[in-house]
This record gives C-alpha cells, structure tokens and sequence, in this order.
C-alpha cells in the first residue's frame, strides 16, 4: 500500500507541474518566460556540444576524428532540415557507427 501512495503522490505531483504553467499563465504569457524559450534552446545545445566535446583528445585520429564528423553531419543536418531532435540523432548514429566500425 506504501508503494501505490509513492506512486500516487509522485504521479500527481508531476501532473500538478506539468499544468501549473497553463493556470497561471491563461491571459497573457509574461515578457521574461517568452524570452527564455526562445533563448534556452539555444543554450542547451551549446551546452551539450561543450558536453560532448570536453574529452577530446587530438593526439590521435581517432581522439578527434570521430566527433568532428559527427559534428559536422549535426551542423549539415540542422542546417537542412532545421530540426534540433533529428540532428542530434544523425549525429549520435554517425558518431556510434564511427566509432564501432571505423575507429575501433
């Protein structure tokens, strides 16, 4: 019984989150919420290609080789189809089919 009122209190909390942006936001959307959602996509990917890229090593090829191309097909891809979901896919395929075919 614990568990199902864990379960229950987590599921109603989050749903409670998840709503609270449409009940206190219902006239009008405030200047500075408008203005982070359209900056913070922006700095999530900045923030994941530091991520990705802060272990890189440039003694070797394949250190650096691997993530280069693979950052270059995520640029090629945006910049083709301006979608940040598919551009990180095609450059984590890229990068996982690199690395375990090319550079191994």
């Amino acid at each position: 019984m614990h568990s199902w009122l864990l379960i229950a209190t987590m599921a109603l909390t989050t749903i409670a989150i998840r709503f609270m942006p449409f009940v206190l936001f219902r006239k009008k959307t405030p200047e500075p919420v408008l203005y982070l959602g359209s900056v913070l996509p922006y700095c999530t990917m900045a923030m994941l290609v530091v991520y990705c890229l802060k272990d890189v090593h440039f003694a070797s090829l394949s250190g650096f080789l691997p993530e280069l191309i693979a950052s270059f097909a995520v640029i090629l891809c945006h910049r083709w189809k301006h979608s940040a979901a598919l551009s990180i896919l095609a450059g984590t395929v890229t990068y996982m089919l690199l690395i375990q075919n090319v550079f191994h």
